[in-house]
Parts: structure tokens; C-alpha cells; sequence
């Protein structure tokens, strides 16, 4: 159950961030409107919902998922595989601090939050351009202890693990074809998204709503079949930048 997430309002410098997207730059005022749109939508989910101020010279620094963890337990912050995102986890560090006693990864460790999926007590670590085995093996000292199981994933294509893996509950995967036959994920219920629409594989499940973006109808019928409150965000702005759902905030 959630009852908190923090965001960070996009800067105006938001079209300069990492992307291989290839679908243009955003147009910053509808970037800004579908942020505030998915702020919102949180709050009248029940979230208390923190905003931080855009972080000037760090055009990715909006999605906060990317640089802390947040377990009931502790939180992480951690070492993003672009250098250029570094200061991004030194600025979030005294936010999440002020609720969870905080962990830091170290060099030469790389993990990017949209790389770690969790799924009760599994935490699913995708191993890709952004994070390496050794960010992967310092998470799993760090929540051993209480109780969780990091499980590596090697990322085949796709910027993170959770563009093409997410979760709804804790039974049901919504995934790409490309991880429909991964034997990590035996066990599950899988939804696999048809390849045309891959970026709906990207969901964001709060307290029982499911968060899925605008414009893919396919993968729009499947999740109505879950019969699961659903709410539909445009993100076509924020998708140039090879952003969704679940990187633009810290839910806990």
C-alpha cells in the first residue's frame, strides 16, 4: 500500500536529456502539462505527493525512479550507468533521507532504478547499458538481510529492465515478447503486449489501479480484462525522452 511519492517538476532544459527514442524533441508545456497530470492523478489516488523543484543542468533529473530505491526496510540511492546523471543521486539522497535510513552504491557498481523491478519479496535486476553485476551484487548485500531476492535479468533491447517488464500485483507481468519466455519470470501471470505497442509493457500499479499510457489499444483491452481500476495518461511527450510511468516517481 502507498502512501507517499516524491517527483521532481521537468526543467526547461528537459529536451536536452539522454535519449535514443528518436520521435523528435518534446514540446515542453505539453511535457509539463502530462507531468502535472501524473502528480495529480497520484494525489487523487490517495498519495501525499512531494515536489521537488527542477534540478537546473540535469535535463533527466525528473525521473527520480532512475537514482533511489524505496523498501518499507530502507532506501537505496544509487550509482546511474550515464555519468552525466551522477549528481542526480547526491540530490535526491537528503529527500529520501528524511524518511528511510539510506544505502548508497559505489563504484564501480552502475544501477538505474528503472532496472530494478519488485515483486513482493523478488527483486528483478535487469543487467543492461545502465547497470552492471556489480550494482546488482551490491543490492542484493544490502536487502538480504530483510528478506528479499535479487534475481538478475540480462536486458536484450530497450533502455531499462521495466521498459519491457512491469508488474500489477503481485501474480500478474505485463511484458514485451521479447521477455515473455524468460525463465526468471516462470511462474507469474504474463500479459505479453504485442510488439507494436511495447511501450504499454510500462505500467504503474497503485493500490490496486493500473496507471498505463494513452494511444495503445491493444494492450488497453488486455488490461480492462484484468477487470482493475485503469486510468489512461498521455505521455507522448515524455516518451521522446525514453521516459514512461513508473520513472517519474518514488512510490512508498
Amino acid at each position: 500500500m502507498f502512501t507517499h511519492a516524491i517527483v521532481r517538476t521537468p526543467g526547461p532544459d528537459a529536451g536536452d536529456g539522454l535519449t535514443a527514442a528518436n520521435l523528435g524533441r518534446p514540446d515542453l508545456p505539453a511535457l509539463l502539462r502530462q507531468h502535472a497530470a501524473y502528480a495529480a492523478t497520484l494525489e487523487e489516488l490517495g498519495l501525499q505527493v512531494e515536489r521537488l523543484d527542477a534540478l537546473p543542468g540535469h535535463p533527466d533529473g525528473y525521473f527520480v525512479e532512475d537514482v533511489a530505491l524505496m523498501f518499507p526496510e530502507l532506501a537505496v540511492v544509487t550509482r546511474p550507468g550515464a555519468a552525466a546523471r551522477l549528481a542526480e543521486a547526491d540530490a535526491i539522497a537528503p529527500t529520501v533521507a528524511r524518511t528511510r535510513a539510506v544505502h548508497r552504491l559505489l563504484s564501480p557498481g552502475t544501477l538505474d532504478g528503472g532496472d530494478v523491478l519488485v515483486v513482493g519479496r523478488a527483486v528483478f535486476v535487469g543487467l543492461g547499458a545502465r547497470t552492471n553485476r556489480d550494482g546488482a551484487a551490491q543490492l542484493a548485500a544490502i536487502l538480504a538481510p530483510h528478506g528479499y531476492r535479487v534475481v538478475t535479468i540480462p536486458v536484450p533491447a530497450g533502455l531499462h529492465l521495466k521498459s519491457g517488464v512491469t508488474c500489477v500485483g503481485e501474480d500478474a507481468l505485463v511484458l514485451t515478447e521479447a521477455f515473455a519466455a524468460r525463465p526468471e519470470l516462470a511462474g507469474y501471470r504474463r500479459l505479453v503486449v504485442p510488439d507494436e505497442e511495447a511501450y504499454a509493457a510500462n505500467v504503474l500499479s497503485i493500490n490496486g489501479t493500473v496507471l498505463m499510457p494513452k494511444g495503445f489499444l491493444r494492450a488497453q483491452a488486455m488490461l480492462e480484462g484484468l477487470g482493475l481500476p485503469l486510468r489512461v495518461l498521455d505521455q507522448s511527450e515524455v516518451r521522446k525522452m525514453d521516459g514512461a510511468l513508473t520513472c517519474m516517481s518514488l512510490r512508498f
